[in-house]
């Protein structure tokens, strides 16, 4: 069992040492993580991993993708991606330059899944995609572009699903156990570690998604991160959360407008 006072002071040593700040991170869920890391690793006590991820960098990377979450898949949860299509595409199309900001991006699957979706609307060209996330490891695997066999029957079926236009396997090669998901996906998308509890905007975007990553947060955080996004978003640009997500609470829910109340696309209004 964690005590609260000692969990407190070793968010602070992080966030002194790494920069990295998960004061304001959901509690029960990171210390559920903290808890699961110490077990599989047969750390004793919160004293004792503090020592070890404090001195040793390595470690401190290990620590830190066992306990960010990474769960993600090609076009998850669909029929988000086909209203994306029905409701926000023809409106983005009217930009000479889009640019496009994936908050959270995890391994990547959700990028590819714009960067197709954006070809298949003949955009991608003039977009660029800035993909960032937490995770370093989670990034690299996001860069090479990689995914499992074994996922791409629910890929493919998702895809359907989301309104795709040509044959899915068009956008990858398959090897071994794995494919490679098409190199000029790739031309168009930045990958850049970006901490949404301690970072600034860094662009001023048309379409922001931030899906599935603010259920981690507490409701400060979240208010936080939402101020950032209305920041980053151009007036009337766009933005897409996760089915469990809202900005309900937040202080610049007034400056949006609802798109598709189901599947969490607004649009700012001033």
């Amino acid at each position: 069992m964690i005590a609260n006072e000692e969990y407190r002071q070793f968010l602070e040593s992080v966030r002194f040492v790494y920069g990295y700040d998960f004061t304001e991170y959901a509690e029960a869920s990171v210390i559920r993580r903290i808890s699961a890391f110490m077990d599989s690793n047969k750390i004793a006590s919160l004293q004792d991993l503090g020592k070890m991820i404090l001195k040793d960098e390595t470690e401190f990377e290990h620590f830190i993708q066992e306990i960010t979450v990474n769960v993600t898949e090609m076009y998850r949860d669909p029929l988000f991606y086909k209203s994306l299509r029905k409701n926000v595409v023809s409106r983005l199309a009217t930009y000479p330059f889009i640019k496009v900001w994936i908050a959270g991006c995890s391994t990547g699957e959700e990028v590819y899944s714009m960067a197709i979706l954006f070809r298949e609307e003949g955009l991608l060209e003039r977009t660029v995609i800035y993909a960032t996330d937490i995770n370093q490891d989670a990034l690299q695997k996001a860069r090479d572009g990689i995914s499992s066999i074994s996922n791409m029957k629910t890929y493919t079926e998702n895809y359907l699903k989301a309104g795709g236009k040509n044959s899915f396997s068009d956008y990858y090669k398959a090897k071994y156990n794995s494919v490679m998901w098409d190199k000029s996906l790739r031309q168009n998308i930045v990958f850049s570690v970006h901490n949404l509890a301690m970072d600034r905007s860094f662009n001023e975007f048309q379409l922001i998604l931030c899906r599935n990553v603010l259920i981690y947060f507490n409701q400060s955080l979240q208010n936080k991160v939402i101020n950032l996004f209305y920041e980053s978003l151009c007036p009337f640009g766009f933005i897409g959360l996760g089915n469990k997500e809202s900005l309900l609470f937040s202080e610049k829910q007034k400056y949006f407008e609802e798109v598709d109340r189901k599947e969490k696309i607004f649009m700012r209004t001033k």
